[in-house]
């Protein structure tokens, strides 16, 4: 059963256009994506799912120079795209990251797979209720309940956001939510980029640390000494996205 982390990635975003390219300590956001992933040990593959618009022909040019495969295809249709690439590189369980949080934590990465190969489920994500930190999103799931997603999903939503095909049919697919542990339970904290606020918490979060294995244990207890920095972003307000 081959594992393949799926990222989706474009320069398009509406709030802070060309976010994933932004520099922090010399390094890209979707750098520190990229290197975060390469320490799952329940990974067999990264790969990139970038748009077919000519701006993201410069993240081509990043996964060629990273060596990742990657993808082409629809920018509003991100279903379609997620489809294309587990179908193009033969992915049998897709993990689903998106460019634009930069502290996912590989721990809980490689939980949440062995959790859903544990308990065999169609869908498994730390999100159904959300217990952890908004950045550390994390949703697993069979390519075979994508291809009935990309099949039968007609809702523009359903499309644009990947998954609501798959939780809002609790009868249809086994689903599983993964819970933090209380040390790590602060789903109030925002460590994802949209804006140019969290770009100024999260530059700060990562210069703090001087290698990449840091743990989220380690970013909220961070954050608990310096709570000032939480006043950064506290403003922002989550708006659906495409990344």
């Amino acid at each position: 059963m081959k594992v393949h982390a799926i990222v989706q990635a474009r320069m398009g975003s509406t709030r802070l256009p060309g976010k994933v390219l932004k520099k922090i300590k010399g390094k890209t956001i979707l750098d520190y994506v990229i290197d975060r992933l390469k320490l799952c040990i329940n990974l067999d593959e990264i790969i990139l799912a970038i748009t077919d618009d000519k701006k993201d022909d410069v993240l081509e040019k990043f996964a060629k120079k990273k060596v990742l495969k990657f993808y082409r295809g629809s920018q509003e249709d991100v279903l379609s795209r997620y489809y294309h690439t587990a179908k193009k590189f033969k992915s049998d369980i897709i993990v689903r990251i998106t460019s634009d949080c930069p502290l996912i934590d590989p721990i809980i990465i490689d939980q949440v797979i062995k959790q859903h190969k544990l308990k065999k489920t169609d869908y498994t994500s730390n999100t159904l209720t959300r217990t952890y930190p908004r950045g550390l999103d994390v949703e697993v799931f069979n390519f075979n309940i994508l291809v009935e997603a990309y099949t039968n999903a007609k809702l523009k939503y359903q499309r644009e956001h990947v998954t609501p095909f798959f939780y809002e049919n609790p009868k249809k697919f086994r689903l599983q939510n993964i819970e933090a542990e209380n040390k790590i339970r602060r789903p109030d904290i925002r460590i994802t980029l949209d804006t140019k606020e969290d770009f100024e918490l999260i530059t700060k979060i990562l210069s703090h640390f001087d290698k990449i294995n840091f743990k989220t244990e380690n970013v909220i207890n961070l954050l608990k000494s310096k709570p000032y920095l939480l006043e950064i972003n506290k403003n922002v307000k989550q708006k659906r996205k495409l990344e």
